[in-house]
């Protein structure tokens, strides 16, 4: 009986400690991104072709952030001010791409409306 009880609270305590963990956070593929980020833009109603370039800055820009957080994680030094000010300048390039394609109004209802809404959010906000 004993024995069958400390099994038993082996196994709960396992799961439980295993539950916690909470897994690492994985980043979506590169098409879902860029799907997301498209579905975004549909308040800017643009036409189809519009639409085609404001989908190649944003395939972009994605491949060329993947590609720079992966050159940061292969060097195995991650260095958190290094990458954020390469992050700056990658969405500065796309925002000067999306300024000679985007009208006016339409650039600057990005800026303030949905580039924010775009912003990455961190899992598990309630620690």
């Amino acid at each position: 009986m004993k024995k069958s009880i400390l099994i038993l609270l082996i196994m709960v305590s396992g799961t439980l400690s295993a539950l916690a963990q909470g897994g690492g956070f994985q980043r979506p593929p590169l098409e879902e991104r860029v799907k997301s980020a498209m579905e975004k833009m549909k308040p800017l109603n643009l036409d189809k072709e519009t639409t085609a370039k404001v989908d190649t800055i944003f395939t972009d820009f994605y491949k060329a952030q993947d590609k720079a957080f992966e050159e940061m994680r292969s060097s195995g030094s991650f260095d958190r001010e290094a990458m954020a000010a390469k992050r700056k300048e990658m969405s500065d390039a796309r925002d000067e791409k999306l300024k000679k394609v985007l009208s006016e109004s339409a650039y600057k209802k990005f800026k303030d409306e949905i580039e924010p809404s775009m912003r990455p959010q961190r899992p598990g906000g309630n620690k």
